[in-house]
């Protein structure tokens, strides 16, 4: 039996203040005419990356390279295509306000969409949804413990510009004044530009553009407290001072929902009454 190699691409962005999603209307069978995610099959001698790249640009005219871009996994359900046995390749793509897509290929039109338009069984041709709800996981997830909230807004932007990113793609709302220490301090996230921004009410606003770091230390938790959502860490970090992303993923990820733990570079993290959460190191 001949097995097909596809990829897949969930290109999400902040348009008109909704998490997006980029979609084309399928022109050709199976499922003509449904919406789905932009992909294709494997050509010649391709990596997975040149392919995803290649079809972002035939199926909807964006450039990727200006993209965040990462793998998200591999899906090989038997019965995933009913053409036959057929392996894809899912990639994140995350940007600013992408402009209006403009359809190629076999794709009739490209549209952006809420995501929360087409989460439900059967809105997306193929397994499409339940690949699009692991890739918006995966974003949100990222929020927590890397910096890449910051491709979501055009430089320069303000404090206020990157909470409305968090807020949108995690879907619940932040406090103003938190968010903004808790930001500041974390190294490297954001370098100032020494400008400001005129706001509408209020006194003219910082401007910052993305720093150098890639991990953000200390994370930020999405997890809601009884009292109303909170956001953040303050930890004791030096364990992970040269850790990698996975290390980190590893460490944090039975943070939320555990009110005590230890990560596996020794870090404690332990919630306070007041609502945010203590560090320490792990005792002898």
């Amino acid at each position: 039996m001949s097995v097909s190699v596809t990829v897949d691409l969930v290109i999400l962005t902040v348009r008109d203040d909704e998490l997006q999603v980029l979609l084309v209307e399928r022109g050709n069978p199976p499922f003509e005419g449904q919406l789905a995610l932009p992909g294709g099959y494997l050509h010649g001698r391709e990596t997975l990356d040149e392919a995803a790249l290649r079809e972002l640009k035939e199926e909807t005219g964006v450039d990727g390279t200006r993209l965040h871009l990462e793998q998200l996994r591999t899906y090989s359900d038997p019965e995933r295509d009913p053409r036959g046995r057929v392996i894809t390749a899912a990639y994140l793509a995350l940007g600013p306000n992408l402009p209006t897509p403009v359809a190629g290929t076999d794709a009739r039109e490209a549209y952006w969409v809420p995501v929360k338009a087409v989460t439900q069984e059967g809105a997306l041709a193929f397994d499409h949804v339940h690949i699009l709800r692991d890739a918006v996981e995966r974003g949100r997830s990222k929020l927590e413990y890397t910096t890449v909230a910051t491709v979501f807004c055009t430089e320069p932007f303000t404090v206020g510009d990157l909470r409305r990113v968090y807020e949108v793609i995690w879907g619940m709302p932040l406090d103003p004044s938190n968010f903004r220490r808790k930001i500041t301090r974390a190294d490297g996230f954001l370098e100032p530009t020494g400008d400001r921004r005129v706001q509408a009410t209020g006194r003219p606003a910082s401007l910052y553009r993305k720093g150098s770091a890639s991990l953000l230390m200390p994370p930020f938790l999405r997890t809601p407290s009884p009292t109303g959502p909170r956001v953040g860490l303050s930890v004791h970090t030096d364990h992970l001072a040269n850790a990698t992303l996975a290390e980190v993923e590893a460490s944090w990820d039975s943070v939320s929902g555990a009110s005590r733990c230890y990560g596996s570079r020794g870090v404690r993290v332990v919630e306070s009454a007041g609502g945010d959460r203590d560090g320490g190191e792990r005792p002898p």
